[in-house]
């Protein structure tokens, strides 16, 4: 994981004008949140199994974040590097996936995989978010 420095930290709005933005910038909504804090997510790279992303955290400070209304304060953005299993699950409940679909997706084998020329994924991450940032400026408050 390598953290960024950017002035994105701090800043506060509204989630669902910022939702709209981010996802005009190529970045979507993480859908495993809880309702006090979530994360959106930018893919840098992938090549096979493996994705390079921005994360940029926030956290609801008045409402909740299934509101369009709820207040929110990003945290420090990062990259991080998921590594995922491109083949067949085969443990113990891989007979019951098939059969059933009871579980259609399998957990990373790397959540914080490895990030190699950490400069480059930095200022990767760094140019992502300004690119955000000119877009939304004019909606956030300190």
């Amino acid at each position: 994981m390598i953290q960024l420095q950017s002035e994105i930290e701090g800043k506060r709005a509204f989630f669902g004008i910022v939702k709209e933005r981010f996802k005009m910038n190529g970045c979507s909504f993480c859908s495993n949140f809880d309702y006090h804090q979530g994360k959106f997510d930018a893919v840098l790279w992938r090549e096979g199994g493996e994705t390079i992303y921005l994360r940029v955290p926030i956290n609801v400070l008045e409402g909740a974040l299934d509101h369009a209304n709820a207040y929110i304060e990003f945290g420090t953005p990062y990259v991080i590097k998921h590594v995922v299993n491109l083949g067949l699950d085969y443990d113990d409940h891989s007979l019951l996936t098939a059969t059933t679909g009871l579980t259609q997706f399998q957990e990373p084998l790397d959540k914080d995989g490895y990030i190699r020329d950490k400069s480059r994924w930095e200022l990767a991450g760094i140019e992502k978010i300004n690119s955000i940032m000119y877009s939304i400026d004019s909606l956030l408050s300190s």
